[in-house]
């Protein structure tokens, strides 16, 4: 993953991951191994079809934080390259809500509202987390 971060900016590598930590911080902040109640995996409750778009790896593999943290980059940088794709900003939100309603609703407009309550939620985490980043290193 650090060849990833890396080859983007230092800012959106930066806003990666605030995002990705602020999406596990909803989807499973104890790292619980069990399934979700579709079947999804990981640190970031991945379904099997997400995962298969991003990697030939076994679908077990998103129980491994770093094979997981991998594959929601790219998920991430797949989302924010559709977004502007699609007209829209690949703000915090719009990939909270993509990863959570999925990009044809969210570009379609047709997120179901508790897909709007986790991406506000995501946003909040992750604001919270940009100003424990900017005191660190002030």
């Amino acid at each position: 993953m650090l060849v990833l971060v890396l080859l983007i900016p230092a800012g959106r590598a930066m806003s990666r991951q605030v995002t990705l930590e602020a999406i596990h911080q909803i989807e499973n902040p104890r790292n619980l191994t069990r399934p979700g109640p579709a079947g999804e995996l990981g640190a970031y409750q991945f379904r099997a079809a997400t995962w298969a778009q991003h990697t030939r790896r076994p679908f077990s593999d998103a129980l491994d934080r770093r094979w997981s943290d991998y594959v929601a980059a790219l998920h991430h940088d797949w989302l924010c390259a559709r977004l502007v794709r699609n007209g829209l900003e690949p703000s915090i939100y719009n990939i909270a809500l993509s990863w959570n309603a999925g990009l044809s609703a969210t570009v379609r407009g047709r997120a179901p509202r508790r897909s709007h309550d986790y991406a506000v939620r995501v946003g909040n985490i992750a604001g919270e987390l940009n100003d424990r980043l900017r005191l660190a290193s002030q």
